[in-house]
Order: structure tokens, then C-alpha cells, then sequence
């Protein structure tokens, strides 16, 4: 039976698409599917659970596009020799109806780039019976998220496919990120591009790129050559201008955006290797003995940051900011402004005779981001900062100098408190809490001679040695609600989250099992939320299905570590509490 050609079955699904756009369906649960996707789809109809064959023969229709043409080869690839065999064997019926042997997509708007805000959403349609399965989407950003969905609807072998069913999805978050540091560790090219097919399949849009901290410069910068020169870790630890356009192709063939981070003016020791006089406090030991935490010079080791009063500060900064912004076409700038050490200021004497004319480190920093960002902004950028440049308690900024309308803050610390006060004066934020969203934190200190490691038994570890500790847990991700105590108007100032992983004890060899599967729980629950049709959160189903996505995604080619024995997926239930 062939949907397209028989009138009654294509007047039951067009009466099904128009019901769903005049009368929106709550989301449909889907517990005890047979077949699921992650993230899960907003509305999931498929009363009648059946599979149909898949043609040897499959073809993907779509209009010629830049960058969807490759995802659909990619897809087509994938959807004929992946064969996944899911843990737990579907209960489902093969039709009798011929094979399926197409699937038709349709964009609305092929012109709209991938920026925040772009329509992601899509619908998609497959028939009982053979024919072509339809996909529609508004962009071709939106027909790859329908794509991915369509990908884990295939299985076995020969392949077959889930049939009668409808999706239609949108996310309920623009920006679903991951933030990878590569300065305190290298990653090769090959480990970001990985990263960001990941996040494709789990429909994340954002890879925020932390190049550069006081640890190492690794991106090469054209017209401050010596920054990287003498500020990687070695000379196989660069990025170059060719590396950065094809991690950055590679995005837009999976629909993610990168968003460059270049952390100023704090966390820049790596800068005084090529440019020693625009950078105080570098390359001293971070934490004298016997002094106080307030009397650091850094907030770990790795010591350095540029000094707003040296002219030639601008220079160098204005030489690295135009060449990332060329460089990377994105509309966001990360410019960073985190973790200001009043310390490291207080040493030089530059700052120094500044504060004895009755002037203050905030006003240091004032000068610093009054200088920068103008300048940032005039390269039609929007900019993202950390909460510190508003919301620190020694050095800040007039809010008068962050417009609202080009500024958007990233909050890090004290959980939904700290969004409450972004969102509260006004400002978009996205979501980074440390609570709940980094993914380093549980594995101890990095820094050597630490006497706290030196304890009795019986010893309180609850937050494993880390500041962040204990390790943030998939459950505490997927039930973190980063709206949480806000008002409506506030909510909708949140503009989505990143999970963080820093990389003080991570490197590519960890990086897969430190992301996944942590990383795809937060992507469904800034996709489509962690709540079911009743408003309960769906935790406990999710763990089935987390599961299998974890099982698929490591049959792809990503580390992900695993949530529970398999004995638990092979015994349903078993592994469940009653609480």
C-alpha cells in the first residue's frame, strides 16, 4: 500500500498533521514502545506498532543544499549498513506490504543559515505500507534533526523500519551545547570532530570551544603568530586556520554551530610567552605557602592575567579577536571575563599607583571591558560572557556597560540562584551550573602535595577531593529544571544550556566516556523536556531507553560509558526500586 498514491490514507495523515498544528498534543509518552528515539520526539503518535521492510534500494530524496546533501549521504550510508541490533529484540510484526523504498524531505526555507533561534523543528511520516516515508521541516537544519530520528527508527538485519507512525518535534531550548577546554589538554582535530557527531545524534547545536586559558595557546593566530608559537604545548598541539574551517564545515554538515571561546582578561598566562609585558602575575606560584585563599594569584595553578592600563594590551587583543572572529563564522563571540584574582593585579605597579589615586579592580575591569567589547560589537557579534563580569562579589562591571541586547551571561555558580539574578536584570542566559552540569567534577584535585588527601578512615568523602564534587550523575542532569523558580517572563530569558568539561584531568582518552551518555541526558530534557504528559518526571522510564541509546551510540563509534549491568536491560525491571 503506497501512502503517497492512496487517498485515504494520505487525507488520515494530513487530518492528523492539521489537528496537531490547530490543537497542539501534550507529550506523548512512550513507554513500552518497542522502538524509541533520543532525544524523545515532543509527539510520538504510533497506535498500532508494526515494522515494514527496508528497501536494499533505499533512497533519500531533498533539495539541493550546501550542507544537508552531505548529511543525507551521510544518513543514507548509515541507514543501509548500521544493521543495529538493539539490546532488548522489538516485539513488533513485519507487514506483508512491499518494502519501504524512499524517504522524501521538504524544506520550506533552504536560505536560513544556522544561527541561534533557527527553526529546528520537523515532522515526520511513515506509511504502513511501501512507498516513501515523508519528512518536512521548515530548514535543513530541521530535516537533519528529522533525519537523526529517522536513522533510530531502523534495525536489524536485513534492515526494517518502524512504520505507521507520525512524529512531529521541536525543541523546547535554542541552545543545546557541550564546552570542551582544550587548553589545560590537547584534543586532536579528529576528537572534536567526533564530539560533534555525537552531539548531532543527540541533537545538540552548540560545541562551545574553550581554545585558549593560562595553560596553553593553541589556536594559531595569523597576525600574532608567536601567541601559538611560543604558547602551545608543543608543535603537534596547534590548530591552524585549516583545522579550525574543517571543524567548523563539519559542523554545519551535522547542524552544529562552534562558538569560540578566547577566556581575557584573566586566564591568560599563555600569553605572556609571546607577550610578556601585557600580562601580570605570570608564571608565579599560584598559592604562596601559609597565605590565605584570598591571597592567591590564580584560582588553580596556572597564573596570569592582561593588564587593562597597558596600551599595547588592545593591540594584541583586538589582533586576536579579528583574527577568531574571521576565522569562526558564528554569531556568538565567547570573550570569556571569568574569574578576575584581585592579586594578580594588585602586584603590578601599574595597577598599583592606579589604586592609590583612589581608584578599584572593578574599575580596572571596566576600563578593560569598555575597550573590548565595543570593538567585539562592532564586528557583528553577539557576546557571551561568564556571570562573573555582573555577578562577582569583588570585581564587577556597571551593568550600564553590558547592553542587554548584545550581552548575553553564562551562569556557572550557586545553581538556579545565580540564573535568577541574570534573568532578573534582564539578561539572556545560558546554563552552565556546576551543580548539576560539570562533568569533571568527582575526580579529585589535580594539584600536587595536597595534604586534604591525607586523612583517617571514616573520613567524610562526599565530595570526592573536587571543589564540584561529588560526580554529577545523568539522573542529576536529566532532573535539573534550568528554569527552576523563575517566573514566566524570566524563563523566557533562558535561552538553553551546556554541559562543561573541563580538562584539567581529561584528554581525548577519557573524552567519550566523561561526555556520553551524561551529555544526551541533559539533550532530552533541553529538547523535550524530563516530564511526561502528566507533568511527572519521566526519569524512571528514561533509564530503559538511555540505555539503549548508550548501546547504539557505542555500535557508532563513541565510548560512552555504560549505566547499568547488562543483566538490567536484559532483566526489565529488575533493577528498579520502589521509591
Amino acid at each position: 500500500m503506497d501512502y503517497i498514491n492512496n487517498p485515504s490514507l494520505s487525507l488520515l495523515f494530513s487530518l492528523i498533521i492539521l489537528c496537531t498544528t490547530l490543537f497542539p498534543i501534550p507529550q506523548i509518552s512512550a513507554v513500552g514502545f518497542p522502538i524509541n528515539v533520543w532525544p524523545k520526539p515532543t509527539t510520538f503518535l504510533w497506535s498500532h506498532p508494526q515494522a515494514i521492510a527496508l528497501s536494499p534500494n533505499f533512497t533519500i530524496s531533498a533539495p539541493p543544499h550546501r550542507y544537508l546533501t552531505p548529511a543525507v549521504s551521510r544518513y543514507l550510508r548509515q541507514i543501509l549498513t548500521e544493521h543495529h541490533r538493539p539490546l532488548v529484540t522489538p516485539n513488533l510484526n513485519l507487514t506483508s506490504e512491499p518494502p519501504l523504498a524512499a524517504l522524501t524531505i521538504t524544506i520550506s526555507d533552504a536560505s536560513a543559515p544556522l544561527a541561534h533561534g533557527v527553526n529546528e523543528s520537523y515532522s515526520l511520516t511513515i506509511p504502513y505500507g511501501g512507498g516513501a516515508a515523508v519528512l518536512e521541516a521548515e530548514t535543513a537544519w530541521g530535516a537533519m534533526r528529522g533525519l537523526e530520528t529517522f536513522s533510530q527508527l531502523v534495525y536489524a538485519n536485513p534492515s526494517r523500519v518502524a512504520c505507521g507512525l507520525y512524529i512531529s518535534d521541536v525543541p523546547s531550548f535554542m541552545h543545546r551545547g557541550i564546552m570542551l577546554d582544550t587548553s589545560r589538554n590537547y584534543y586532536g582535530v579528529e576528537d572534536l570532530l567526533r564530539l560533534i557527531g555525537a552531539m548531532s545524534m543527540n541533537k545538540l547545536n552548540v560545541f562551545h570551544w574553550h581554545i585558549t586559558d593560562s595553560h596553553s595557546f593553541p589556536l594559531v593566530v595569523p597576525s600574532e603568530p608567536e601567541m601559538a608559537a611560543k604558547g602551545a604545548y608543543g608543535e603537534d598541539m596547534k590548530y591552524t586556520a585549516g583545522d579550525v574551517k574543517r571543524v567548523v564545515e563539519f559542523g554545519l554538515e551535522h547542524g552544529v554551530r562552534v562558538m569560540p571561546e578566547i577566556d581575557m582578561p584573566a586566564h591568560t598566562g599563555s600569553w605572556a610567552n609571546a607577550h610578556p609585558e601585557i600580562v601580570t602575575c605570570a608564571n608565579i606560584f599560584w598559592w604562596p605557602a601559609e597565605a590565605g585563599w584570598d591571597d592567591r594569584f590564580a584560582a588553580e595553578p596556572g597564573t596570569g592575567q592582561l593588564n587593562p592600563l597597558n596600551p599595547k594590551t588592545y593591540q594584541v587583543v583586538k589582533n586576536v579577536v579579528h583574527d577568531v572572529v574571521s576565522m569562526f563564522p558564528d554569531e556568538f563571540y565567547h570573550a570569556g571575563a571569568d574569574e578576575i584574582t584581585p592579586n594578580c593585579w594588585k602586584i603590578d605597579p601599574s595597577i598599583q599607583s592606579f589604586l592609590s589615586k583612589n581608584g578599584t579592580l572593578s574599575q580596572v575591569l571596566e576600563l578593560f571591558i569598555n575597550s573590548t567589547l565595543p570593538y567585539i560589537l562592532s564586528l557583528n557579534r553577539t557576546v557571551v560572557y561568564w556571570e562573573d563580569v555582573l555577578l562577582d562579589a569583588k570585581v564587577n562591571v556597571n551593568p550600564s556597560l553590558l547592553p542587554k541586547e548584545n550581552v548575553i551571561l553564562q551562569s556557572w555558580n550557586n545553581g538556579p540562584t545565580n540564573t535568577k539574578r541574570i534573568v532578573s536584570s534582564g539578561y539572556r542566559a545560558i546554563v552552565s551550573s556546576s551543580d548539576f552540569y560539570y562533568l569533571d567534577c568527582g575526580h579529585g584535585d589535580f594539584i600536587g602535595n595536597n595534604s586534604e588527601y591525607d586523612q583517617p578512615p571514616g573520613f567524610n568523602q562526599t565530595d570526592g577531593g573536587s571543589w564540584c564534587g561529588p560526580f554529577k550523575t545523568w539522573q542529576l542532569i536529566y532532573n535539573y529544571d534550568i528554569t527552576y523558580g523563575l517566573s514566566e517572563a524570566e524563563a523566557e530569558l533562558v535561552l538553553g544550556g551546556e554541559v562543561a568539561l573541563w580538562s584539567e584531568q581529561a584528554d581525548s582518552t577519557v573524552m567519550d566516556q566523561r561526555i556520553w551518555p551524561r551529555a544526551s541526558a541533559m539533550g532530552e530534557t533541553l529538547w523535550s523536556g524530563n516530564r511526561d504528559e502528566t507533568g511527572k518526571k519521566r526519569f524512571a522510564e528514561a533509564t530503559d531507553r538511555l540505555n539503549e541509546w548508550r548501546y547504539r551510540m557505542v555500535t557508532r563509534g563513541i565510548r560512552a560509558e555504560p549505566i547499568q549491568p547488562l543483566w538490567c536491560i536484559k532483566n526489565p525491571g529488575m533493577c528498579n526500586t520502589l521509591h
